[in-house]
Parts: structure tokens; C-alpha cells; sequence
């Protein structure tokens, strides 16, 4: 039972209210266009600040522990799929970021995670797709895709 309690305990984690406010945020609101919004975030001090902060490190924070064995690979995999939508819409900015922090290991157990699973490519392809259409509340982008 301690592989389930611990997947349970991270997925209790996501509900708590300031990280499911941060949660939506990222999901529907968050659509960066180039490292520097994404850079911005950090030195505006803003919510918007927090929340980027809360989700990426969450989702890095839960894939170090599968990285480390002290969550299955499988199980995790089998019981999450939110890391990989995290992951699709920072990941073209992820190396410009690196290199202004000067952090090369800035988010990298949450991309190695991602990259690692089997079918990876079409996972970020529906990934990115849904980004798309949940970030554009009209409609108008997603009737594109």
C-alpha cells in the first residue's frame, strides 16, 4: 500500500485550493510565446509568479520522486498524465531558461520523466493540442487545430 498512499498523497496535494487555483491558471490562462514571458513571471512578483513556481516545481518536485525509487515509474505513469501537459508548454523555452539562471538542471527531472515515457512524441502532440485549446477560452484557436 505505501506506492498507493504515496501516489494518493500527491494527487491529494493537487486539490489543496491555492494549488488548484494555480493549476487553473496554468492550464487556461498560462500561453507563453518566448522564454521571456516565462522569464518575466520570475521578476514580476506577481500571482501569475506564483502559480508558474507552484505547478512546475510540484510536477518536477513528484517526477525527482520517481526519479529517486521512492515512487514506481509505472505506477506514477499509470496514475498521472497532468506532468506531461505541464511539461508541453514550457519545453520549447526550457533551455533559454537554463542558460539565463544558469541552472542546466532547471526542471530536469520532470522533462527527463517525460521524455523517457514510451510514446512520448504523440503524447506531446495531444499535449500541445489541448494547451491550445484550453488556453484560448473563445474557441477561436482551437476551432484550428
Amino acid at each position: 500500500m505505501g506506492q498507493a498512499a504515496d501516489i494518493l498523497k500527491l494527487y491529494e496535494l493537487r486539490t489543496e485550493p491555492e494549488m488548484r487555483s494555480a493549476r487553473k491558471w496554468f492550464f487556461n490562462d498560462f500561453d507563453p510565446k518566448k522564454a521571456t514571458d516565462i522569464l518575466y513571471l520570475y521578476k514580476s512578483g506577481e500571482r501569475s509568479s506564483a502559480n508558474f513556481r507552484m505547478v512546475v516545481s510540484y510536477w518536477d518536485m513528484a517526477s525527482s520522486l520517481v526519479a529517486s525509487g521512492l515512487i514506481d515509474e509505472k505506477a506514477f505513469l499509470l496514475a498521472n498524465t497532468e506532468h506531461i501537459f505541464v511539461y508541453a508548454k514550457i519545453r520549447k523555452y526550457l533551455p533559454e531558461i537554463r542558460k539565463v539562471f544558469e541552472e542546466p538542471d532547471f526542471l530536469k527531472s520532470l522533462e527527463d520523466l517525460c521524455i523517457n515515457m514510451p510514446d512520448f512524441e504523440k503524447k506531446l502532440e495531444t499535449r500541445t493540442k489541448l494547451a491550445a485549446i484550453w488556453t484560448h477560452a473563445d474557441g477561436a484557436e482551437a476551432a484550428n487545430l
